[in-house]
């Protein structure tokens, strides 16, 4: 008995809901890759281990990165297995955890609690189960209607049964941004196809915009809240923003390149299509590594910003990038404080988001310094050029849980593959998650030193 207090107490002493909320996934992935390290997960031969955890970080942080053609070289069960572990990173396995206690007539804990409300509100309600229903109901409803508009479509194409599968698979991936596609050459065949383009846009800035954004337009249109949060409406303002932007620059940067012999309504599919996916989702319908210069610098700076809070999405967030563009301007301005929707932002807030953003850079700037020292063959200077390219934008796709390669994913050594799947948990559960949960607490008063000025800028 003393025994047993005694671990209860160690734990609840140690595991912070933020620790909770990293080892969590940890887990999930840990156990995803001993199931895909199985032979019943491979066609041929079983995967090695190194390929079979690169898998499951993928699937679990719905990333999209992949080592091994999933169609082919998965088998059926492979295939479930990712299915399943993207839907459960998606959503998160504490939630899944809370919703089987609720179900089970348990209470759940209070860690347990603040965990699902930080991952899916920006501020505490009373209404948490509603919201923790709705984002339940949300992802089904989703997620089925996908499901359908794709069976339609595939089934021209492949048997019913391999046409729902199919349709099954792409919606739940699409949907948790992960970008897992069984055929191999992703989406590229549907390139000027409006169900599948139309459906997969859909799913992705629906799973992006996160489920606080649906539950109170939905709440909205029916009349049950007067307003939208200042949250809401920031996301959808600048999810817009960047949708249209991006397809604008996509559709100027390569009509005259890889867009050029298609149809106008390819065009303007293609266009749209490779801005709404560098949000995080990770599908392609054009070569990525045919794009101009300029194309590739416009999906790096999408895919570093990616989602929104309390979303299926990676990306340091569009919240973060409007609160960014809000303070400078604020700093243009001579303003100390940033507001917008005539009410002030926290500078609390504003503080963490500086952080955010420059954590995250910093993690990208330190794991490509891996890829590319770990990388470095014998090729002179001039001739391995390139792959600063190819691996910056690796981990660019990796951090923001994209998925989007220039095709030298599978090419790369044993080191960076596991320089990329730490790079996908970093990205998943955001770096000041990560550090906070490795960090030891500290209790009692802080020392206070007495201030100087330093010249910046």
């Amino acid at each position: 008995m003393k025994i047993r207090i005694r671990i209860r107490t160690f734990f609840s002493r140690h595991l912070s809901p933020t620790r909770i909320f990293v080892l969590s996934f940890a887990g999930v992935i840990l156990s995803g890759a001993i199931l895909l390290w199985f032979p019943f997960s491979a066609t041929k031969e079983h995967l090695r281990f190194v390929d079979a955890l690169f898998t499951s970080t993928s699937a679990v942080c719905v990333t999209g990165l992949v080592v091994v053609d999933t169609g082919k070289d998965l088998s059926t069960m492979g295939q479930v297995i990712t299915m399943f572990l993207i839907q459960i990173g998606g959503l998160g396995i504490i939630t899944f955890s809370t919703v089987f206690f609720v179900l089970m007539g348990r209470g759940i804990s209070f860690k347990g609690r603040e965990i699902v409300q930080t991952t899916f509100l920006h501020t505490p309600t009373r209404n948490f189960f509603v919201i923790l229903k709705s984002v339940l109901w949300f992802t089904f409803i989703a997620e089925a209607l996908g499901t359908l508009f794709l069976f339609i479509r595939f089934s021209l194409d492949l048997p019913m049964g391999a046409a729902f599968y199919n349709g099954l698979y792409h919606a739940i991936s699409a949907f948790n941004n992960a970008g897992f596609s069984l055929f191999s050459d992703n989406l590229i065949g549907y390139q000027g196809d409006l169900i599948v383009n139309l459906t997969i846009m859909g799913l992705i800035v629906h799973g992006g915009i996160g489920f606080v954004v649906q539950y109170e337009i939905l709440s909205r249109l029916r009349g049950l809240q007067k307003k939208l949060s200042i949250h809401t409406r920031m996301v959808i303002i600048t999810t817009v923003i960047l949708i249209i932007s991006g397809a604008i620059l996509f559709f100027i940067f390569e009509k005259n390149h890889i867009i050029k012999d298609v149809p106008v309504l390819t065009k303007i599919l293609a266009s749209f299509f490779q801005s709404v996916t560098p949000r995080t989702a990770g599908f392609n319908t054009v070569d990525i590594g045919g794009l101009t210069n300029a194309t590739l610098l416009l999906m790096l700076i999408l895919m570093f910003i990616g989602a929104s809070p309390g979303s299926t999405g990676g990306g340091v967030k569009t919240t973060s990038a409007a609160l960014l563009v809000m303070l400078m301007w604020s700093r243009l301005k001579g303003r100390l404080d940033v507001s917008a929707f005539n009410r002030t932002i926290p500078r609390e807030i504003i503080s963490r988001t500086i952080s955010i953003i420059f954590a995250s850079a910093f993690s990208i700037a330190i794991i490509a310094s891996v890829l590319l020292i770990a990388g470095g063959g014998d090729l002179p200077p001039l001739e391995s050029r390139h792959h600063f390219v190819e691996y910056l934008f690796d981990t660019v796709s990796a951090f923001g849980t994209v998925g989007l390669s220039m095709g030298v994913t599978p090419k790369l050594n044993d080191i960076q593959k596991l320089a990329l799947v730490l790079m996908m948990f970093v990205g998943r559960v955001g770096p000041l998650t990560l550090a906070f949960s490795l960090s030891r607490s500290i209790g009692g008063k802080t020392l206070t030193y007495a201030e100087e000025g330093v010249m910046v800028g």
